[in-house]
């Protein structure tokens, strides 16, 4: 059997039976195969709060919206963490399709968010008004992987004998929308595309009026991602152990997938609706900090982790 390495990365992470988002995946943290930043510290959630008040009261809105909010742990700061006024007027909304996740949401929030299957969704209970923010959300959609060779880039596929995968480049082809194609890369040069995340975007944006959108992640513009990584920067994390090469073929289901974000792409493919913002973690959690947080490093998260602020277009409205 062959099939490209975004059908294998949708089917490991996504399948409704196996897939380890689906219904593999029981816990994020030290309980888990990964920690997020929020679960860390406080701040992030404090950040975001501050962020998301300033906001709602200047677009007039009163939907917040969380696309795959994890555990809870960050929709639950967030909330705690909006003025008094501002958070009994607010309505939390939360975009989750992991069946495990959102029940421990439901666990930790009980009746003080609404939940939702996709964005459109949530949107369309908010008429399209909302001020919306993700942590870690774009790395968890499926990539596309390519090489450069002599013949140009080539998509890479999975041909499995026996159990065994071995990678296998496909024959040249148009190639998706990607910043990371037309930036300079030595020959053997692997990168990694989110078209599904492209699609997805596309989907529901021309249905966003109002608001305010907060992306967060861990990435880098297209002309710094790929630095001494010849490779790309595909890897897999199970237990909290960093997976690369074949083993990331192992454990289909039980482990997750994930790719660093090129936020250059983030802001071209959002470009026909919105207007961007872009800075790092560092300088976003800075002015709500009380201490010296790691997470402020910049040669650590606070580098390189990316904040993507955007809002709709005059155009759009």
């Amino acid at each position: 059997m062959r099939e490209s390495f975004e059908q294998f990365m949708q089917r490991a992470l996504h399948d409704p039976t196996l897939g380890y988002y689906a219904r593999r995946i029981t816990a994020v943290g030290s309980r888990g195969d990964f920690t997020t930043a929020p679960m860390l510290s406080s701040l992030p959630g404090k950040a975001i709060a501050a962020w998301a008040a300033k906001a709602l009261k200047e677009t007039q809105c009163c939907n917040l919206i969380e696309i795959g909010p994890g555990e809870g742990w960050l929709a639950r700061e967030v909330l705690r963490s909006l003025p008094l006024i501002q958070r009994l007027k607010t309505r939390l909304h939360l975009v989750e399709t992991s069946l495990p996740l959102a029940a421990r949401q439901k666990e930790l929030l009980g009746s003080r968010a609404i939940w939702h299957e996709d964005i459109s969704l949530a949107l369309a209970s908010c008429k399209g008004h909302a001020v919306i923010y993700s942590n870690e959300l774009v790395d968890a959609f499926p990539v596309r992987r390519y090489q450069k060779t002599i013949q140009g880039w080539q998509e890479m596929a999975i041909r499995w004998e026996q159990g065994t995968a071995l990678e296998e480049l496909l024959s040249p082809s148009p190639l998706p929308v990607s910043s990371g194609f037309s930036t300079h890369h030595p020959l053997g040069q692997c990168i990694e595309v989110h078209h599904s995340y492209h699609e997805w975007l596309k989907e529901w944006l021309p249905h966003w009026k109002v608001g305010r959108m907060l992306t967060i992640d861990y990435g880098a513009t297209a002309a710094d991602l790929y630095h001494r990584r010849p490779r790309g920067t595909l890897r897999g994390y199970l237990l909290q152990h960093r997976l690369e090469g074949p083993p990331i073929y192992e454990n289909i289901g039980r482990q997750d997938l994930t790719a660093d974000v090129n936020f250059t792409d983030l802001i071209h493919w959002s470009q026909p609706w919105l207007e961007s913002r872009l800075m790092n973690l560092a300088d976003f959690l800075r002015p709500y900090a009380t201490g010296n947080e790691a997470l402020l490093d910049e040669q650590g998260p606070g580098g390189t982790f990316q904040v993507l602020e955007q809002q709709p277009a005059e155009a759009s409205l």
